[in-house]
């Protein structure tokens, strides 16, 4: 494989919650740059799956609290691939609830989320990533950016890639634009035991002019926090 950069992305919620992924998304997403993708789960279209495959052979996904078995052929979107055979009215919908790979020294473990009680609670997820025996916890369900270390551990929460609203979200329904959550999605590059975590976010400023802010982030197991 020519890259191990890794994409973890999820929340899409295409179309119920949002109508596409940001353009400024796709232009920076294209194939042949990613190695493999961690999809957290709400993937909840077949377009947007046959897009992160075409981004990627190795499609790792885990089930999200609203994937589910369509009933309805979807229609034909931008995503699909010109000439491409109408393969995308339906999707493998994952049954798994979480999953582990390994890069370089690293197990990063990978799960939707809804299981954390309470979501996102920072002693429930270390649980987790104890009884998943890995260094590295990707969860989703919040639709929120996040990523931290505790006691050895490093978590992260890739937010949603459309900026979708959470149901556990106290801000559903806001018309606001500053209580919107903001897009985003994350790619990791591991070298041995050192991952280097690059955050990209849409951000709009007062003008409304949208730009995509990326911010980097270090994690090296088993060293000794201050």
């Amino acid at each position: 494989m020519s890259s191990r950069l890794v994409l973890v992305i999820g929340d899409l919620f295409i179309p119920d919650r949002a109508i596409d992924i940001p353009a400024k998304f796709k232009k920076l997403l294209s194939p042949g740059k990613i190695g493999q993708i961690l999809c957290l789960g709400n993937l909840t279209s077949p377009s947007v799956y046959t897009f992160l495959r075409n981004l990627a052979p190795d499609l790792q996904l885990v089930k999200g609290d609203f994937d589910i078995a369509l009933s309805t052929p979807a229609a034909p979107t931008a995503y699909q691939t010109p000439g491409a055979p109408q393969s995308d009215a339906a999707f493998p919908i994952p049954t798994a609830l979480s999953k582990v790979v390994t890069h370089g020294s690293l197990r990063i473990g990978f799960t939707h989320g809804d299981s954390i009680v309470p979501p996102g609670d920072p002693d429930a997820l270390l649980i987790a990533a104890r009884q998943m025996d890995v260094d590295v916890l990707c969860w989703g369900g919040t639709c929120k950016f996040e990523a931290y270390e505790m006691e050895g551990k490093f978590f992260v929460n890739p937010g949603s890639a459309t900026g979708a609203a959470s149901w556990n979200d106290e801000t559903l329904g806001s018309d606001e634009e500053e209580d919107r959550n903001t897009p985003s999605f994350v790619l990791m590059d591991v070298q041995g035991d050192v991952l280097v975590l690059y955050v990209y976010q849409l951000k709009r400023d007062a003008e409304g002019v949208e730009s995509v802010g990326v911010e980097k982030v270090s994690f090296r197991k088993g060293a000794t926090g201050a």
